[in-house]
């Protein structure tokens, strides 16, 4: 693959990868970083390119891969504390905010990024990237059965949370988009 290609075929898909690695790193500038490498890897394997089928699943998986590595190696707060910290900060939100539009989906995007690894990564490359139930399972190197599962478990916390978020401390229930029922 030549550089003229590879600005074609590879360039192209940097805002989703950067996507991607912000949604498992939940840092802007370490999902830089890894999409960084990830192009420094694809070009230093540019020979080997042309025997992958799906250039994009491929450069996912391998961001995917290296987020992993970088959550790895900045584990430092244990778990426990993580979840309180997180169950804290969604208990301090204020449910009447959620009326409106934009702060639901805000809201949305906070659960998901709650959501276990998988789930969370499997519902943000079906319901954001629109990937295809196969092309996950390739990218997270998953099976298709355990890729349904997920993304199952996944809308159905989110769906959940949602409800109990906006029905808390209002007299009046109020649905997903915040009318009064």
């Amino acid at each position: 693959m030549d550089s003229k290609t590879f600005k074609v075929e590879v360039v192209p898909m940097s805002g989703k990868l950067l996507r991607f690695a912000v949604r498992f790193l939940r840092d802007d500038e370490q999902a830089r970083d890894v999409v960084q490498e990830v192009f420094m890897k694809l070009w230093s394997r540019r020979r080997d390119l042309a025997g992958v089928d799906n250039l994009e699943v491929y450069a996912m998986r391998m961001t995917r891969n290296l987020c992993i590595d970088e959550i790895q190696k900045h584990r430092t707060i244990p778990m426990e504390q993580l979840k309180d910290r997180n169950e804290w900060i969604s208990n301090m939100k204020q449910a009447d905010e959620l009326a409106e539009q934009q702060d639901t989906a805000r809201l949305a995007k906070e659960i998901i990024g709650a959501l276990p690894e998988q789930q969370r990564a499997v519902i943000h490359l079906r319901d954001i990237e629109h990937y295809e139930l196969n092309e996950i399972a390739r990218v997270l190197d998953m099976q298709n059965s355990a890729v349904r599962t997920n993304l199952s478990r996944a809308r159905k916390k989110v769906r959940d949370e949602m409800i109990k978020r906006m029905d808390h401390g209002n007299p009046k229930s109020r649905n997903i988009t915040g009318k009064v029922l």
